[in-house]
């Protein structure tokens, strides 16, 4: 494994940990269709929320969230269809993404965007 895989994945447990303070349960990690890929979705009585996490160093140039482009979000909504349909879930989908910065010293911190995406993408299909 990489150096950059191996931030992406501390940042993406960090932000499973964050949601589980929230009280959201992580029903999956890093689920993948041949359409693309969700790193966290979790869910609590009311929502299932399907998270984008981008991590960077922070002296970063972009914002992490930049990443998450049109083309990104598509992906992400087809691949969040399929995992609806797959486990029949009755709970209101959310797309949030969360940016995480790597210290120096490897400590992180967390800007998180609730309803990042989504309410106006069907009508891009």
């Amino acid at each position: 494994m990489g150096k950059t895989q191996e931030i992406g994945n501390s940042g993406e447990a960090f932000v499973a940990e964050y949601l589980k303070g929230k009280g959201y349960i992580i029903s999956a990690k890093n689920y993948r269709t041949r359409f693309g890929e969700i790193d966290v979705i979790a869910e609590n009585n009311d929502e299932i929320l399907f998270v984008e996490v981008k991590t960077r160093k922070e002296n970063s140039y972009v914002r992490p969230y930049e990443y998450v482009n049109k083309e990104k979000q598509r992906k992400i909504f087809v691949t969040a269809s399929i995992y609806l349909q797959n486990n029949g879930f009755g709970l209101s989908p959310r797309f949030d993404v969360a940016e995480v910065f790597v210290g120096l010293n490897g400590s992180m911190r967390l800007n998180y965007f609730e309803n990042a995406f989504g309410a106006d993408f069907n009508e891009n299909f």
